[in-house]
């Protein structure tokens, strides 16, 4: 049984016929346009319950087909196609009453879930039968709003910000989203976290999220660096002291995990540590009492312990370093951050926000980035991570003042990027190079393909079910 009718306008063919033919094994009546003028011209004289239009197009692009039908107050429900860089004109089309958005490379169920969604809504509005096999009623209620202004609303202030940042935390990647989920889970308990990643990833930030989710938001939060501190001032920082405890003692001091009674202590790279301060890190954790230096009256405490390292603490285990005991009782709930090169797909949407945020600061008007410095910097391997992505938008920002930052702006290691040769670290090992490899040839073909996978594995030369399960083995979305 035929669903609805759908107007479907994208300008690359390739996308246009494999989302024409899908959307027609599940029942509907397509009308595919690669020319948004021929589309607008279909919509004048065609009924179309449903348009799916590509933002981005020339001459007439996807922002005036939606404010076309709204203009036109023609029945047909909107739903936009766009990049991951351009949420903000996704944003412009909800405003102008788009239904849905749905960002490029797209899943087939997302499309069909959004689309199904959209017909129930049509035929809600227009108080007709509802075909069977459509989302149910709840559902809809539930993922949209009746009313445009509430959907405005909903989708705008809870959808982007739940679904695309957390806290200061920004990722659309695979990666970061089951970091979001494990946030989630885990804030309002009371169990210890671990979180690993290199250096510049934002583990601090992940640690803060956690904490400012949780029931302890009201108390304090205390951060300790524990590699930038001396190992002989270390136990004093934490557990303090009595008065007269050594030379210069001369008041007692409440140590920092005193301080965050009640709240959260986040211990950053806790695999610095010493063997002595792991023993008495490890009696906190597992008696939530201490004794400050030269005292003998045990002190209970009430917190959440997390830490945090950028080294791989099973190593220092079987190396005799960091104890093992101590590192099962911090491991309760792992949290990985992945490096800025393996979510490249989160690039954009940071140069973005970190562009508004210098533009704010250094009172700037900085537009945006060429397509070419777009390119040369999601390319770039950032062995800084995060920390160093901002620290280039903001130098750019600082010197240009306004107009749109070119390759000729980014620092010179990035000018001939796509020139330079890959650096082999020979000692990450054999195995560990051939996997790094193969990731970045599957994200390069699939980058090409703009996430259609039958079409990655054909240039690969690859069965579609062989990329499949490469791409579930390296953690590739």
């Amino acid at each position: 049984m035929e669903k609805g009718k759908i107007i479907v306008v994208e300008d690359e063919e390739s996308i246009l016929m494999m989302l024409t033919e899908f959307l027609r094994n599940n029942d509907y009546t397509v009308d595919p346009f690669l020319k948004s003028k021929e589309a607008l011209s279909a919509l004048k004289n065609n009924n179309y319950q449903v348009l799916i239009t590509d933002l981005t197009m020339p001459k007439v692009d996807g922002l005036q087909l939606i404010n076309y039908i709204q203009k036109e107050y023609l029945d047909t429900i909107g739903i936009v196609m766009t990049g991951y860089g351009s949420l903000e004109t996704a944003i412009s089309a909800m405003r102008l009453g788009a239904f849905d958005y749905i960002l490029k490379p797209f899943k087939f169920e997302e499309i069909l879930a959004s689309v199904d969604s959209a017909l129930y809504y049509y035929k809600m509005l227009k108080n007709e039968n509802i075909p069977k096999g459509l989302v149910s009623k709840a559902n809809l209620l539930k993922r949209f709003s009746q009313s445009k202004l509430l959907l405005e609303n909903t989708i705008l202030r809870t959808r982007l910000k739940d679904k695309y940042k957390f806290e200061n935390i920004l990722g659309i990647s695979f990666g970061m989203q089951k970091i979001f989920e494990l946030i989630e889970k885990v804030a309002d308990t009371s169990a210890t976290a671990l979180i690993t990643g290199e250096s510049g990833v934002g583990k601090e930030l992940v640690a803060r999220a956690i904490h400012y989710n949780s029931s302890r938001k009201d108390n304090p939060l205390v951060v300790v660096n524990c590699g930038a501190i001396p190992e002989n001032l270390l136990e004093s920082e934490l557990f303090g002291y009595e008065k007269g405890a050594f030379t210069g003692a001369f008041s007692t001091r409440y140590g920092k995990f005193e301080i965050a009674n009640t709240g959260t202590i986040f211990l950053d790279e806790i695999g610095d540590m010493s063997l002595n301060l792991q023993v008495k890190i490890l009696r906190v954790l597992q008696e939530r009492t201490l004794e400050r230096i030269g005292g003998s009256k045990t002190i209970k405490v009430d917190i959440r312990i997390i830490a945090a390292t950028n080294r791989i603490l099973e190593k220092l285990v079987k190396e005799g370093t960091f104890r093992e005991d101590l590192y099962y009782r911090l491991n309760v709930v792992p949290i990985h951050i992945p490096p800025l090169r393996e979510r490249r797909q989160d690039i954009p949407l940071l140069l973005n926000h970190f562009l508004e945020q210098s533009n704010r600061l250094n009172d700037a008007a900085v537009e945006g980035f060429s397509e070419e410095a777009m390119d040369i910097l999601i390319s770039y391997e950032y062995p800084g991570n995060v920390r160093e992505l901002q620290n280039i938008v903001e130098r750019n920002v600082v010197l240009k003042k306004k107009g749109c930052i070119a390759v000729e702006d980014l620092p010179e290691k990035l000018w001939n990027i796509k020139d330079k040769e890959q650096q082999l670290d020979i000692q990450k090992g054999y195995e560990t190079l051939v996997t790094e490899f193969e990731k970045s040839i599957i994200a390069k073909a699939l980058q090409e393909t703009k996430g259609i996978k039958s079409k990655a594995a054909n240039i690969l030369n690859l069965n579609r079910t062989t990329l499949i399960e490469k791409m579930k083995r390296f953690g590739m979305d």
